[in-house]
C-alpha cells in the first residue's frame, strides 16, 4: 500500500496550503517545549501577532530572530531605547512601537521569572499540571480561544510586568509551545504518521 506524501496528509484546516504554515503545524504547534529560549521566542512572536494573522508573523520570524538577537532574553533585556528605535525601522518585523518596546519589558520580566523559578519552563508548566493537556476536538469549532488556565497565566504574567499577554494570546501561546494540543481528530498529528 502506498503511503501518502507529506503534502497529502490530513491536517487541521487552519494551516491551509502555505508551506511555512504547514511546517509550523507539523513540527511545532502542540509540540511540548521545555527550552527557555523557545518559550521566550514564542512569547514575543505571539505578542507581535496580536491583531494580525499568525502567518504574517511566521513570515517575519527570521527578521525577528535577527532583530532580537536570536531571542536571547539577556540581550533583549539589555536593549536601549535607541536600539529599539532602530528595530522599528526594520520592515521585516511588525513595526508597532508598543510591541517592539514590550519585547524588552518581557525579556526583563522573563529573566526575573527564571531567577525565581530556575527556568521559565518550571514556572510555566504547572499551569497545565506539568504535562501537555491533550484535547480531543473533532472540528476547529470545538477548539476554544481561551481557557481558565490561559486566563490564570495571563493574570500572573501581567502582575509580573509582562505586556501583550492577554488571555486569548496566552491560549495561542499555550498551543504554540505544546502546553495544549488541540489538533483535530482528523489531523495526522492526532492519528499518527
Amino acid at each position: 500500500m502506498l503511503q501518502p506524501s507529506q503534502e497529502d496528509l490530513p491536517r487541521c484546516s487552519w494551516c491551509g496550503t502555505d508551506p511555512l504554515y504547514i511546517a509550523y503545524h507539523d513540527e511545532e504547534w502542540g509540540v511540548p517545549a521545555q527550552e527557555d529560549r523557545r518559550l521566550f521566542e514564542m512569547l514575543i512572536l505571539e505578542g507581535a501577532q496580536a491583531g494580525l494573522s499568525w502567518i504574517t508573523v511566521l513570515r517575519k520570524r527570521e527578521a525577528y530572530r535577527k532583530a532580537f538577537h536570536g531571542f536571547d532574553p539577556v540581550r533583549v533585556a539589555a536593549l536601549v531605547d535607541a536600539e529599539l528605535e532602530e528595530i522599528l525601522l526594520d520592515s521585516g518585523i511588525v513595526r508597532n512601537r508598543l510591541k517592539v518596546f514590550s519585547a524588552r519589558d518581557n525579556a526583563r520580566a522573563f529573566l526575573e521569572v527564571q531567577e525565581e523559578f530556575g527556568s521559565f519552563a518550571a514556572f510555566l508548566w504547572p499551569f497545565v499540571g506539568g504535562r501537555p493537556r491533550v484535547n480531543h476536538p473533532r472540528t476547529l469549532t470545538e477548539v476554544p480561544v481561551l481557557t481558565p488556565e490561559a486566563e490564570a497565566l495571563s493574570k500572573v504574567l501581567k502582575r509580573r510586568g509582562f505586556k501583550f499577554v492577554g488571555p486569548t494570546i496566552m491560549y495561542a501561546y499555550m498551543q504554540s509551545v505544546g502546553l495544549v494540543d488541540d489538533h483535530v481528530a482528523t489531523c495526522w498529528k492526532r492519528l499518527g504518521p
